[in-house]
């Protein structure tokens, strides 16, 4: 029996090997990736040929330890899989994803299907081997590898929406493979199941069903995540925890896509893991899993370059030939996905349009790697293929997974200095040259300065300093030779600088205990909403017209103000009303603290007059937001207050933890002491974090009271009245009722204001007066329109109750008719 300490050291051995590769990669200008695979090569051909290396001690023994080591096709689903895909997956922009959801899909569904059916027909004629192993092979070897292109992309720095492309479509691409693989095995073993409806339906299944596992995985872990706020290593824990629990979830027990699904919880987390999280534990997490992915990357390259001498150690010339045929189809094939059905969705949506020498990196940078193999692996273990079929698919993927790690992997860098996709595009150079003339013309002054106060001679400063000021006419001439851009150019590089700091001013509130999780996810939401408004036409427009979006009142409040008036259910409503207080003071906050002080710091990148716009529309957006705060305000003004008084606990306490930092950072007072100063602390928070409930106060007993007209009743005759009234609450600028509509109640205002549209100038109503009673007296339409100006309680009286309670207060009925006829005389 081997003895234990023997893998043990093959395990650690490789794992140090692998990651001595990285230095030398650099060193060497090789990707990382490929040398790994190179070394997996040699060490494959010492262990598959039986080099006898037992005099050399340890290295001899690490050697002999390397034949126990063997890559299957389970080890690279169930082992590495999971934690690249989840690692790559997280760094996605899951907004940037959506807006190019379309294209992705496109050549991960459609793009695949026709790649697979063109190589595997060609194959199939040339070779003579059967059309369904040759279409099978088309299916493994057309899908690209999101731990191979993932791994080169970051290395190179690609720009980022290339970037999201190539790895979206490596990452989604992947379970249309396995749907193909599938169906294409079970017919060339004899399944009758592998029709074209059970392909189709298998599709939506697999792929579909695999990403809402993931997502509803994600949203559950996030939840977990966020009641674990105090303990970072577990949150960073679990997430290692979900990225293997939703792949064997959805693939062994689901029997969906567990790449879909790693994919799916990958970017819930992405997108709401630094509003779950605080900062330092968000960017621990990136950390870590940088780690993870650096582990599992260099481990698996090596275990899978091992096995290219045992596969293809006595290949054939017409292998060879195959080989050549194989790669100039599979490229030919994606060249016109492409270039030619490509084009014909982006005729339909220019938004989606990709530039030319984004597809000619995308054809170039499609590199095939672990995903590829772990498939083809999967039928050289299966016993029911035929070993002629096992050869012939061995063979083929690993001689293409090789060419593109050996070939275009160690060009793609080539390739985007090719199409210039290794520069910034003209507007960044622009802000580039701009803030490094800033940066130089300070730092030259803060030198001399320096040089002045520490008595050094002139002539060093001088001469330390000349180079600098060759720096500065470079970058003069760089900015003079550059075409100038337009204002509104400069304005959308501003507004888009301003987003970035408002959603690192979110970010900074809820990481203070400011802001609840689910409010700044709302407001991060809805700053890349206002992110969104940049990118086309006027920006400036765009940044209005998304700005005033966020303060009107969304369809999640109109379900809970119609639940309100139609079955009595106020809490949905309280709630709704809790968290606008909470966003517009957050949004104001931002907007003061944040905004309007870094306008003058950017002055000297976007120049005055971009200044003066940015800051007249961050101005304009704060008035609104105040304006829409004030009429909260006054409609609950003791919510106001507690809320208030919420913050200024909030404050005082973060005051109170800095000072308890800087006396323990000066060494004032031990590591125990602050420990026991940070629990009382805690103490307090735990006694403030719950925000106070809002009570709307629409109890109708006490609305009834504020209406002058029943001001003298007593309380029996008023609980009496109050049982015929409805209560409702109007919000700002809301349309009552319309002229010309058949009257169904009329409306007593217990307390706000509203504005009645009669000629030659609208009327205003406030608390305690009534309209809309002239449709019911006198069995007409309305006569006007009428608005709430801000928010307002209503008692509705509905016309089936209306001849009963005049019947029971004959008196109002006779202030009601007086009332109707003269408000019909002002109108004629």
């Amino acid at each position: 029996m081997e003895p234990i300490w023997l893998p043990v050291l093959g395990l650690s051995g490789l794992l140090g090997l692998a990651v001595l590769m990285y230095p030398a990669s650099h060193r060497l200008s090789i990707p990382y990736t490929v040398l790994l695979a190179i070394t997996g090569c040699l060490l494959g051909y010492f262990a598959e040929w039986g080099v006898d290396l037992r005099h050399l001690g340890i290295i001899g023994d690490f050697l002999g330890s390397l034949n126990s080591f063997s890559i299957s096709s389970d080890a690279v689903l169930f082992i590495f899989l999971p934690v690249l895909v989840f690692e790559a997956a997280l760094g996605i922009d899951a907004h940037r994803l959506i807006d190019d959801i379309a294209p992705i899909l496109l050549l991960a569904v459609i793009g695949l299907i026709i790649s697979a059916f063109m190589v595997g027909y060609t194959l199939h004629w040339v070779s003579g081997v059967s059309l369904i192993a040759c279409l099978l092979l088309g299916a493994i070897v057309s899908a690209t590898d999101p731990v191979a292109v993932m791994a080169i992309f970051k290395e190179l720095q690609a720009p980022k929406r290339l970037t999201v492309l190539v790895e979206g479509e490596s990452l989604f691409n992947d379970a249309t493979a396995i749907v193909l693989f599938g169906i294409l095995s079970a017919v060339l073993l004899g399944n009758s199941d592998g029709d074209i409806f059970s392909g189709v339906q298998s599709f939506f299944k697999v792929f579909l069903l695999g990403l809402l596992v993931g997502v509803a995985i994600g949203y559950g872990f996030c939840s977990v995540l966020s009641a674990m706020g105090k303990y970072p290593l577990v949150q960073i824990t679990l997430t290692l925890s979900l990225a293997y629990f939703s792949f064997i979830l959805a693939e062994h027990y689901l029997h969906v896509s567990g790449v879909m699904a790693v994919v799916g919880s990958a970017l819930v987390v992405g997108s709401f893991g630094h509003a779950t999280l605080s900062h330092e534990t968000w960017e621990k997490l990136h950390e870590t899993w940088d780690h993870f992915a650096f582990w599992a990357n260099s481990i698996i390259f090596v275990l899978v370059g091992m096995i290219v001498p045992r596969i293809m150690g006595s290949i054939s010339l017409n292998e060879w030939f195959l080989l050549g045929v194989l790669v100039l189809i599979a490229f030919g094939a994606r060249a016109l996905v492409l270039f030619g059905v490509l084009p014909l969705f982006e005729r339909k949506h220019s938004a989606a349009k990709i530039s030319l020498a984004y597809k000619g990196v995308m054809l170039w940078g499609g590199l095939r790697g672990a995903v590829s193999l772990a498939l083809a692996l999967s039928i050289m273990e299966n016993v029911l293929f035929a070993p002629e079929t096992q050869r012939f698919i061995g063979v083929m993927v690993t001689g293409f997974v090789f060419f593109t790690l050996l070939v275009n992997a160690t060009t793609t860098g080539a390739a985007l200095k090719l199409f210039g996709l290794d520069q910034l595009d003209p507007v960044d150079q622009i802000i580039r040259s701009r803030a490094l003339k800033h940066s130089l013309t300070q730092f030259q002054n803060a030198l001399k300065n320096k040089a002045k106060e520490h008595n050094i001679k002139s002539e060093l400063s001088d001469s330390i300093l000349k180079q600098y000021r060759e720096d500065e006419e470079a970058v003069n001439k760089s900015l003079a030779g550059s075409r100038e851009l337009s204002e509104n150019d400069w304005i959308r590089v501003g507004l888009f600088d301003l987003c970035a700091l408002e959603k690192a001013g979110y970010l900074k509130q809820f990481e203070e205990g400011f802001i609840s999780t689910y409010i700044v996810r709302r407001i991060l939401a809805q700053a890349e909403d206002m992110l969104d408004g940049l990118q086309t036409g006027d920006a400036r427009e765009g940044y209005k017209k998304s700005s005033t979006k966020i303060l009107a009142f969304n369809w999640r409040f109109h379900l809970a103000l119609t639940l309100h008036r139609r079955f009595g259910y106020s809490k949905g409503l309280s709630t709704h009303l809790a968290d606008r207080f909470e966003i517009l003071l957050s949004s104001q906050t931002v907007m003061k603290e944040n905004l309007l002080t870094a306008l003058p710091k950017m002055e000297p990148l976007i120049g005055k007059k971009s200044r003066e716009t940015l800051q007249a529309l961050i101005e304009s957006r704060l008035q609104k937001t105040e304006q829409a705060l004030h009429m909260l305000q006054l409609q609950y003004p003791d919510y106001f207050l507690m809320l208030q008084k919420r913050y200024l606990s909030y404050l005082a306490i973060r005051l109170q933890e800095a000072d308890y930092e800087q006396l323990r950072e000066e060494a004032v007072i031990s590591g125990e002491v602050f420990k026991n100063l940070e629990a009382g602390l805690e103490a307090r928070i735990r006694k403030i974090r719950s925000r106070p409930a809002l009570d709307l106060h629409l109890e109708p007993e006490k609305l009834v009271r504020c209406v002058s007209l029943f001001s003298d009743f007593p309380p029996d005759r008023l609980n009496h009245i109050s049982r015929l009234l409805k209560p409702m609450l109007a919000v700002p600028d809301e349309i009552i009722f319309k002229e010309g509509e058949i009257g169904h109640a009329m409306y007593f205002i217990s307390s706000g204001c509203v504005e009645v549209e009669v000629q030659p100038e609208p009327v205003r109503l406030g608390s305690g007066e009534f309209f809309g009673e002239i449709a019911l007296i006198k069995n007409n339409p309305r006569t006007s329109t009428v608005k709430a100006l801000g928010f307002c309680d209503l008692l509705v009286l509905s016309d089936s109750d209306f001849k009963l309670f005049l019947d029971d207060n004959p008196e109002i009925r006779q202030t009601l008719s007086e009332t109707a006829d003269r408000r019909i005389e002002m109108d004629h």
